[in-house]
C-alpha cells in the first residue's frame, strides 16, 4: 500500500493555490494548506474544509513554520500590483523570510520545494519571447520592485540551498495566469475587464492597449506544476510555465465584451511605470523537459471566468 504524501502548500486559499490543493487532494494526497489570507480568501477553500485528508493552518510564511511534510509548494505572496503595493515592504519580506522559512523547513524534513517565482523576474524585456537564460530587464527602485526584487532574491536562495546544503528544488516562472477564483479587485486585466463588462462599466485600457500579454489557464498552469514535481531532481528549473499564444490588451478587451455581450466601451488612461509592453513565454523548455504545454484556448478559457464572475458578482 503506498503512504500519502503529505504536501504543505503556502498560500493555499489564493487563486492559484486553491486549485492546486484541490488537485493534490484528487491525486490522493494529504494537504496542509497555508494562508494568512491577505489576498487569499477562505471561500476559494470552502468546498474542501471538511474532507478528512485536508487541513487549513492560519499562518504568515515571514515566520517560521514547524510541520512534518514530504513536499512544499512555496506560493505564498501577493501577486498583483494593486495587492503588492499596498504593503511593499511586507510583499518583500514575503518573498525573501517566506523563502528563507520554507527552504529551512525543506532542510530540516528533507521535503522537496517548489517555489512559484514569476515572469515578472524579466522587467520589461529586451529579448521576445523571454527564455529562462534572459537576464531581465528590471527597476531595481521602481514601484514594482518589491515584488520583482523579492522573487528574483527568492530564486537566488533556493538555487544557493541546493548548491549548498543539497535541496531538491523547483523553480516555475509563472506567466499571466487567469481562471475561476481570481480576486474581483485584484486590478489583473482578465479580471479587471470581466468585472466592467459584466457591470456595464467602461472597460480599462492602459496605454493604447497595444501591449501584448499571454494568456494561460489555471487548469494547464497547475498542470504545470505537478508534472514539475514529479520530474528527475536534475530538472530544478527556472521553467517558464505560460501560454504563448500573444494577445494586445485591447485584442482582449474586444474578446470579454464580446463574449458578456456587454455594451461596454473602452477607455484609455496613461502606461503605470515600469508597465511592460511585452510579456510572453518561450516555452521549449518545459516542453521538452516536461512535455508539457497549455491545451485551454483563450476563449475557452475566459467563457468559463466570466461563468464564475457571473455567479460571484450575483
Amino acid at each position: 500500500m503506498q503512504l500519502r504524501k503529505r504536501v504543505l502548500v503556502t498560500g493555499g486559499a489564493g487563486f492559484l493555490g486553491s486549485h492546486l490543493c484541490e488537485r493534490l487532494l484528487a491525486e490522493g494526497n494529504d494537504v496542509l494548506c497555508v494562508d494568512n489570507y491577505f489576498t487569499g480568501s477562505k471561500d476559494n477553500i470552502a468546498h474542501l474544509v471538511g474532507k478528512p485528508h485536508f487541513e487549513t493552518m492560519r499562518h504568515d510564511v515571514t515566520f517560521p513554520l514547524y510541520v512534518e511534510v514530504d513536499d512544499i509548494y512555496n506560493l505564498a505572496c501577493p501577486a498583483s500590483p494593486i495587492h503588492y503595493q499596498f504593503d511593499p515592504v511586507q510583499t518583500t519580506k514575503t518573498s525573501v523570510h517566506g523563502a528563507i522559512n520554507m527552504l529551512g523547513l525543506a532542510k530540516r524534513v528533507k521535503a522537496k520545494i517548489f517555489q512559484a517565482s514569476t515572469s515578472e523576474v524579466y522587467g520589461d524585456p529586451h529579448v521576445h519571447p523571454q527564455t529562462e537564460d534572459y537576464r531581465g530587464n528590471v527597476n531595481t527602485v521602481g514601484p514594482r520592485a518589491c515584488y520583482d526584487e523579492g522573487k528574483r532574491c527568492a530564486e537566488t536562495l533556493f538555487f544557493d540551498y541546493w548548491r549548498q546544503h543539497k535541496l531538491r528544488i523547483r523553480v516555475a516562472r509563472i506567466f499571466n495566469t487567469y481562471g475561476p477564483r481570481m480576486h474581483p479587485n485584484d486590478g489583473r486585466v482578465v479580471s479587471n475587464f470581466i468585472v466592467q463588462a459584466l457591470r456595464g462599466e467602461p472597460i480599462t485600457l492602459y496605454g493604447k492597449g497595444t501591449q501584448t500579454r499571454a494568456f494561460c489557464y489555471v487548469d494547464d498552469l497547475i498542470d504545470g506544476f505537478l508534472r514539475m514535481m514529479a520530474a528527475p531532481d536534475s530538472l530544478t528549473g527556472p521553467v517558464n510555465l505560460g501560454n504563448p499564444g500573444e494577445f494586445t490588451i485591447a485584442e482582449l478587451a474586444e474578446t470579454v465584451i464580446r463574449l458578456t455581450g456587454s455594451r461596454s466601451k473602452t477607455v484609455n488612461k496613461p502606461l503605470p511605470e515600469d508597465d511592460p509592453l511585452q510579456r510572453c513565454p518561450d516555452i521549449s523548455l518545459a516542453k521538452s523537459a516536461l512535455g508539457w504545454e497549455p491545451k485551454v484556448p483563450l476563449e475557452e478559457g475566459l467563457g468559463r471566468t466570466i461563468a464564475y464572475f457571473k455567479k460571484a458578482l450575483a
